[in-house]
C-alpha cells in the first residue's frame, strides 16, 4: 500500500467496534468535494455504511465545503454512493443483518488519484469490552518498559 495516501482516518472505530473483515471500496464525489477532501478537510468519525436498494451508502461523512467553490458547492454531510460488486454488496448484506454487524468507515484515502473508503465489517464492543482492551493494553506497555529497564542495566 505505498501508493495510497491517507486523508482521513476513523480513530474511534477500532475502539468502539471489533473489525471482523474489511473491504475497499470507491465512493463517487462531485469536483469540489475531491477538492476539500485533498485539502484535508473531512471528517468520518460519525459516519456509517448502509445498504439501500442494493446499493452501498455512506451517510453523515463530513466532507467541508470547498474555499474556492462557487455556488454550485457540494452539501457537507450528504449521503454518498459507494461502490463496490454487486456480488460483494450481496456479501455485506449478508452479514450485516447477522446480529450485532455494522458497516463502519475506517479510512478515506487516495490510490493512483482515485479516493476509496475502508469499509469495516465490525460488531460493536460492549462496554467491559473497551475496558478489557484498555488494561491489556496497559499491562503490555508495563511489560515493554519493565523489560527496557532490563536490557540498560
Amino acid at each position: 500500500m505505498g501508493t495510497d495516501k491517507t486523508l482521513v482516518t476513523n480513530r474511534r472505530a477500532r475502539h468502539d467496534y471489533d473489525i471482523d473483515e474489511t473491504l475497499e471500496t470507491g465512493i463517487v464525489l462531485t469536483g469540489t468535494e475531491i477538492k476539500s477532501l485533498r485539502a484535508g478537510k473531512a471528517n468520518i468519525a460519525q459516519s456509517y455504511a448502509a445498504i439501500q436498494d442494493g446499493e452501498l451508502w455512506l451517510f453523515n461523512a463530513h466532507i467541508a465545503q470547498y474555499d474556492a467553490g462557487n455556488r454550485y458547492n457540494h452539501e457537507p454531510t450528504r449521503p454518498r454512493k459507494l461502490l463496490a460488486h454487486r456480488s460483494e454488496i450481496r456479501d455485506l448484506a449478508l452479514r450485516a443483518s447477522q446480529k450485532r454487524f455494522t458497516l463502519v468507515p475506517l479510512r478515506l484515502y487516495l490510490r493512483k488519484s482515485l479516493a476509496k473508503v475502508e469499509l469495516g465489517l465490525g460488531r460493536g464492543k460492549r462496554m467491559y469490552d473497551k475496558r478489557e482492551a484498555m488494561a491489556k493494553r496497559a499491562t503490555d506497555r508495563e511489560i515493554e518498559r519493565s523489560l527496557k529497564t532490563r536490557r540498560l542495566h
